[in-house]
C-alpha cells in the first residue's frame, strides 16, 4: 500500500546475512588471531557458565570459522564432542579445516539455520554462542530450539554485544555509513550486532524461552589494535554487514567513508596504539 510504513522481512535478512558472512568468511578467518586476543577472556568465562569441562557434549550456534569450537573440543575431550553449527556455507567449510588441521576427532562442522535446528531433542549438555545471537531475526524461535536441544539442567551461554555508546569502533562505522549513504534507520525488530544490547533485552528472551537461574554479566572487553588504520581493515575485510550498507554508493565515495571513519576511530589511538572501549554481554540460563 503506497505511503505504508517498511517492515522487516525476516526471510530476506537472513539470506542476505548468509550471503554477506559467505563473501567475507576468508577476511574473517584472516583476523580470528585478534580477535582471540580480543574477546578469549570472555568467551572462557561463557564457556565456564556453560559448565563445560571434560565429557560434555556441546553445540555451537552461529559457530563461524570454528574459532571457540577450538577452544570447547579442548576442553571436553577425546571422550566429549562439539558440533558447530553456522548458516553461511563458507565459514563452515573453514571450520571443517580448522578441525582438520587440529587433529580433532571430537568435533564436526554443519551448515544449520539457527532457528531451525536439525539436532535430537535433548542431546546436549550445553549450547553457546559467540557474537552470534544478534544476527537471529527470529531470536524467540531459536532459543526455544536450543532448549529442545538441551538435556535437562543443560546450559545456555552467548556473548552479545552490548549498548552502541559502549562499543564506538561498531556503532561509529555504522552511523557513519548510514548518514554517507542516506540509510533509513533500522525497521522495528531488525536483527543486528547491537540489536540485543540494552539492559534486560537479552535476559528475558532467555527468561521467555523458559530458562531458569539466568545469570547478565556486562564485560569491558576493550578492542585493541596497533592504529585506528588497522582496526578499519580488520571492519572492511571482516564485516559483511558494513560492506552490504555500502552497495550503493560508488567507489570513490567508499573510500571517502572509510577515510572519515578511520579520522572518527583516531580518537581511540594513544601511545600504546589503538583501543576502542567495547563491552560485552556474558548471559547463561539452565534448562
Amino acid at each position: 500500500m503506497t505511503g505504508s510504513t517498511p517492515t522487516f522481512d525476516p526471510a530476506r535478512y537472513k539470506e542476505t546475512a548468509r550471503q554477506q558472512w559467505d563473501n567475507v568468511a576468508e577476511g574473517w578467518h584472516k583476523w580470528i588471531p585478534n580477535v582471540r586476543r580480543w574477546a578469549g577472556p570472555v568467551t572462557d568465562l561463557m564457556l565456564d557458565l556453560a559448565r563445560i569441562g571434560p565429557r560434555s557434549r556441546v553445540l555451537d550456534v552461529a559457530a563461524g570459522d570454528g574459532d571457540q569450537s577450538l577452544t570447547v573440543a579442548q576442553r571436553v575431550g577425546p571422550s566429549g564432542y562439539l558440533l558447530a553449527t553456522d548458516i553461511a556455507p563458507n565459514l563452515v567449510a573453514i571450520a571443517a579445516r580448522v578441525f582438520r588441521e587440529a587433529g580433532l576427532k571430537n568435533a564436526g562442522p554443519r551448515v544449520m539455520d539457527a532457528e531451525e535446528l536439525a539436532v535430537e531433542d535433548a542431546s546436549f549438555g550445553a549450547v553457546i554462542s559467540r557474537f552470534g545471537l544478534f544476527f537471529l531475526p527470529n531470536l524467540a524461535k531459536a532459543l526455544l530450539g536450543v532448549r529442545r536441544a538441551l538435556k535437562p539442567g543443560g546450559r545456555i551461554a552467548a556473548v552479545v554485544f552490548s549498548t552502541p555508546d559502549k562499543n564506538p569502533f561498531l556503532s561509529v562505522p555504522i552511523s557513519i555509513i548510514r548518514k554517507r549513504a542516506h540509510l533509513p534507520p533500522p525497521l522495528s525488530g531488525q536483527s543486528g550486532p547491537l540489536s540485543l544490547g540494552a539492559p534486560g533485552v537479552l535476559e528475558n528472551a532467555l527468561v521467555k524461552a523458559g530458562f531458569r537461574e539466568v545469570l547478565i554479566h556486562n564485560v569491558a572487553a576493550p578492542l585493541q589494535m596497533a592504529s585506528a588504520a588497522e582496526c578499519v581493515q580488520f571492519e572492511r575485510e571482516s564485516f559483511g554487514g558494513l560492506q552490504q550498507m555500502l552497495e550503493g554508493l560508488k567507489q570513490a565515495e567508499r573510500e571517502e567513508v572509510w577515510r572519515e571513519i578511520e579520522g572518527e576511530l583516531a580518537k581511540y589511538e594513544g601511545s600504546h596504539g589503538f583501543e576502542s572501549p567495547c563491552e560485552v554481554i556474558v548471559g547463561a540460563g539452565i534448562k
